[in-house]
């Protein structure tokens, strides 16, 4: 079974394409957002899967809609890549140091949305994104993937480390969770 999604966004704020493949493949992502790219490349790399993404958003406003609606179109595409969920491990855990700074990210791929974030960012901008949108892409992921996601940076001054290391323990997490390790469904009810 290919574990596959494209899917494609067109409001008056952004354009996204955005083609998923949770089995590996070629990363090439552009966003207009140099950081924003760096974070979802670490993300899809430690995820382990192929992602293409191309978003032309409205920046000369400011990055808050291309990382939103980045958000949105990679959960839809993570819901849809998933199918029925049979056989996935569902739940994951992954600590992941950065220098100085420590984050953890707990997941469930339940079909529950919901969003426990504690980063507090030291700095307000990183190479020109805004930190405080971090927690926007989370929260648009969540919902749209159905996750319950609970991310927190145990400690870190340095706000690019506090939010590679919450991409990359995202990766790793997706990865183990959306992991197949048995034939049914991973719920004591039958269905996710």
């Amino acid at each position: 079974m290919s574990r596959t999604a494209d899917v494609t966004r067109q409001t008056k704020e952004t354009r996204i394409e955005l083609r998923l493949s949770l089995d590996g493949g070629e990363r090439a992502i552009h966003t207009g957002i140099g950081f924003f790219d760096h974070m979802l490349t670490a993300l899809a790399f430690y995820a382990g899967w192929g992602l293409a993404l191309s978003v032309q958003g409205d920046l000369e406003v400011d990055g808050h809609h291309t990382v939103e609606d980045t958000g949105i179109v990679l959960g839809q595409a993570l819901a849809r890549a998933l199918g029925d969920k049979a056989g996935i491990a569902r739940f994951a855990t992954a600590f992941v140091p950065m220098d100085e700074a420590l984050c953890r990210t707990v997941l469930d791929i339940s079909g529950r949305p919901f969003l426990v974030f504690e980063a507090e960012m030291p700095q307000e901008v990183i190479g020109g994104y805004d930190s405080c949108l971090t927690e926007e892409f989370m929260r648009a992921l969540a919902v749209n993937a159905g996750l319950t996601l609970h991310q927190r940076a145990l400690y870190g001054k340095n706000a690019h480390h506090i939010t590679e290391a919450l991409f990359k323990s995202l990766g790793l997490a997706l990865k183990e969770a959306a992991a197949v390790k048995g034939e049914g469904v991973t719920s004591t009810k039958g269905v996710l």
